[in-house]
């Protein structure tokens, strides 16, 4: 895929700077919405320091929590107590001290089984929805927050694994992980996820730069894969940037 046909690409000059653009993104979907909103959050560790600065005096003020509803696209299935768990991070950066506990919706790990948890959780999606099918003029999340994985996956996305190639059902249960953790996982699929005014990726680090590079040459990667109804941006720091881009210097 030529890079005039990927997604919107943003360059930041490192991890800090990324955050704080990711913010202003957060706030500003926040801000075009004057009704119910509805943010799908991600895991790993690309979301930390914007989690943190959402959780900070300097802009917790900025967000209307009585009208922010917070999802996540992907979940590991341990206990909400572990530390692997991905909702668990976020509760306890961000969430718990600032957001209404009936407006965080975590995938319930405490499900008999992966399937049967994300069975739940499509039921909870759907009745958040209001309505069993997506209506592409109508998307299920103001915004989504993702991350690419050191082999393109996305939310608990792998690449060869069948769940990516799923179109009917809203979430699935992943038995077995391609990278560490090797836990079973709980994800949303492409169409659920896809269902949003804006999908906006965190790439940051030198570690990033292999897959990111894959990325921009176009191999079909789930990360590649998951687009946007709306607006896709990838936002990206210097130093995961690959060297065609970064040119002289």
């Amino acid at each position: 895929m030529a890079l005039a046909e990927q997604p919107k690409l943003i360059v930041e000059a490192d991890a800090e700077a990324l955050a704080r653009v990711a913010a202003e993104r957060v706030l500003a979907r926040i801000a075009a919405n004057p009704g119910r909103i509805a943010i799908c959050l991600t895991g790993g560790s690309s979301p930390r320091k914007l989690y943190q600065l959402l959780g900070s005096e300097a802009w917790r003020s900025r967000i209307p929590w009585d009208r922010v509803h917070w999802f996540i696209g992907d979940e590991r299935f341990v206990p909400e107590s572990d530390p692997l768990n991905n909702m668990a991070v976020a509760r306890a950066t961000f969430l718990d001290r600032h957001a209404p506990a009936g407006h965080i919706h975590p995938i319930p790990t405490m499900a008999v089984s992966p399937d049967a948890a994300a069975e739940a959780y499509a039921r909870e999606l759907k009745a958040f929805y209001g309505r069993d099918q997506i209506d592409p003029a109508r998307p299920l999340f103001d915004l989504v927050l993702m991350g690419a994985g050191p082999d393109g996956h996305t939310a608990s996305l792998f690449p060869g694994f069948p769940e990516i190639e799923e179109t009917r059902r809203w979430v699935v249960g992943v038995p077995k992980a391609n990278v560490a953790p090797f836990v079973p996982r709980v994800s949303l699929t492409l169409p659920a996820l896809a269902s949003c005014r804006e999908m906006l990726f965190e790439i940051a680090g030198q570690d990033k730069r292999p897959i990111l590079t894959r990325l921009v040459n176009g191999e079909n990667l789930p990360a590649l894969r998951a687009r946007s109804n709306g607006e896709t941006v990838w936002l990206v720091d210097k130093a995961a940037l690959p060297e065609e881009i970064r040119g002289p210097r």
